[in-house]
């Protein structure tokens, strides 16, 4: 269940293309932060890991899945769901090439086998 922080934080999300994601590692615990691109849809908002499964970020979310995101001074706390269904993954990278272009897509994310789906509400 995704705990708001801030109750402007879907406000912020009009209003930039890129947030902060902070996970806890995998090996030793420590919190590691880096922007990185969304899309939301709804109440629901689609991360997409540059190197797929081999990002380190997603590797450490799914050893705990509980992650911060942050956008001009608001966060929101929530439960990050992997998406490993190559359907729902396509999906979600073609949501990415809509918003981002396809160019920009291509240029940036080299492996296409894992989306992460975080609920806002």
């Amino acid at each position: 269940m995704a705990r708001r922080e801030h109750k402007d934080f879907k406000e912020v999300l009009k209003t930039t293309d890129e947030i902060e994601l902070t996970v806890q590692g995998r090996n030793l615990g420590r919190e590691s932060s880096r922007p990185v691109w969304f899309v939301q849809d709804g109440n629901k908002l689609y991360l997409l890991p540059v190197t797929g499964s081999d990002s380190e970020w997603y590797k450490n979310l799914l050893t705990n899945a509980e992650i911060t995101l942050a956008a001009d001074g608001s966060k929101l706390s929530a439960k990050a769901k992997p998406i490993r269904d190559p359907k729902r993954v396509r999906e979600t990278v073609e949501k990415f090439r809509a918003k981002h272009g396809a160019g920009e897509v291509k240029k940036y994310y080299s492996k296409f086998d894992v989306a992460v789906e975080v609920p806002l509400d």
